[in-house]
């Protein structure tokens, strides 16, 4: 072939290939939305009615659906009209999102407590949440939340919450350990934006007010039997979602980083800085297997008070290790488990888990080598079961038993609504 007819050659390719993917959307339709206004799903999608067809595009906006609390799954289809023009349907399936919820645990004296609420996860049709909840542990407390992340456009919303809420909080210090009667009475305000379809940022800012009272146990000249502190509070989340969502089945990797000031009016609870970051990777294993995995860093102002920021928790970190057991400065956390899926009905998932879950602290005062000493290690492997449903959002009970196998483990009952992670 004569070279000097190359040129030609590729621009005749290019202007058939073009021409062959060049079809144009007629008529973009929703179906299956009972809930869910229309005209919110057309102005948080990306395809539109006049664009040209783009396969990367719809299955971005499937995966951006099915990211909705309203929504439980979502399909694409194209239908071709003609050789220049089709016609797309977004197929949903729609969450129930109205939700009662209850949460059963012990107090950290080992009374019983237990939380109850009610949420609306599609206020309008706009998914928009709604939340209020009463928990009782030791004391009563109760808080209201609305989250609205796309408010104002496709891109930018709000978040606020008030929380008055009040329980008996462990203080530790030179081996010993007190209670007190802690509350932490507080609004926030957070902007929420999408920078695009991976990646969203929170910005806000809230004032609460915290109260320790002096109940029992151990003191210390240096330890106040009564704080009462107004302080104010900064906040940046930065949250990458490389998620793919199959129903209850995750794919992919997500990090949250969340990066705090703290402003106090005593030097009692001083002003401190504290930054965690949460590592999620998720593996499907076959058509009913799953691996999830959750690494959690964190840092705070190393200030030796027995108030520290970060918590050893059976309801946070570690199953089974009991209720706020100890505090830290600094932690690294690493939960892995492995889901599978014993029965899955039309509607009704039955799952079971095997897990490991292992982390360790700086105690406050202390030196980065406190995250090696085995006084500060706990490993707890465990089992889990989960009861689901599949058209209710966040509809999963579930139960698990963890045991310690470090010095001085323990053993407990862990109950939830949601996965632990």
């Amino acid at each position: 072939m004569n070279i000097k007819f190359l040129p030609l050659l590729i621009l005749i390719l290019a202007y058939f290939s073009m021409n062959g993917q060049g079809k144009r959307v007629e008529k973009l339709d929703i179906l299956g939305s009972n809930r869910t206004k229309i005209s919110f799903i057309n102005n948080l999608v990306e395809a539109k009615q006049g664009m040209l067809l783009d396969t990367l595009i719809m299955e971005r906006d499937i995966q951006r659906l099915k990211r909705l609390p309203s929504i439980s799954h979502a399909t694409y289809h194209v239908n071709l009209l003609n050789d220049d023009r089709c016609e797309v349907k977004y197929v949903i399936e729609e969450n129930f999102t109205l939700i009662p919820f209850a949460n059963l645990f012990s107090s950290s004296n080992d009374d019983f407590a237990f939380r109850i609420g009610l949420q609306e996860f599609n206020f309008l049709g706009r998914n928009i949440s709604l939340g209020a909840f009463y928990q009782y542990d030791n004391y009563s407390s109760y808080g209201v939340s609305v989250r609205a992340p796309y408010l104002f456009s496709n891109k930018i919303g709000l978040a606020l919450n008030y929380n008055n809420f009040t329980t008996l909080e462990p203080v530790f210090f030179q081996d010993n350990t007190a209670d007190y009667k802690y509350s932490n009475t507080g609004v926030e305000l957070l902007g929420l934006y999408e920078l695009n379809f991976k990646n969203r940022v929170e910005l806000g800012f809230s004032f609460f007010t915290e109260d320790y009272n002096y109940i029992a146990g151990a003191t210390n000249a240096e330890v106040p039997l009564a704080l009462n502190v107004d302080k104010h509070l900064f906040k940046f989340i930065y949250d990458y979602n490389g998620l793919n969502y199959f129903y209850h089945y995750l794919d992919g990797f997500r990090s949250q980083l969340n990066l705090q000031y703290v402003g106090s009016t005593d030097e009692n609870l001083p002003e401190f800085l504290i930054g965690f970051n949460d590592f999620t990777y998720f593996k499907r294993i076959g058509d009913r297997g799953n691996w999830a995995n959750r690494l959690r860093l964190g840092l705070a102002s190393n200030v030796d008070s027995p108030f520290a920021p970060f918590t050893v928790d059976n309801n946070l970190n570690i199953r089974g290790v009991g209720n706020t057991i100890d505090r830290g400065t600094g932690m690294i956390v690493l939960n892995t488990e492995y889901r599978q899926t014993l029965i899955d009905r039309n509607k009704f998932v039955l799952q079971g888990n095997i897990f490991i879950d292992g982390g360790t602290w700086r105690n406050p005062g202390g030196d980065f080598d406190d995250l090696l000493k085995t006084d500060n290690l706990r490993i707890y492997p465990g089992v889990g079961i989960r009861f689901m449903h599949k058209r209710i959002f966040n509809a999963i009970f579930r139960i698990d038993y963890g045991y310690g196998i470090t010095k001085d483990g323990d053993n407990g009952i862990v109950f939830g609504i949601g996965q632990y992670f």
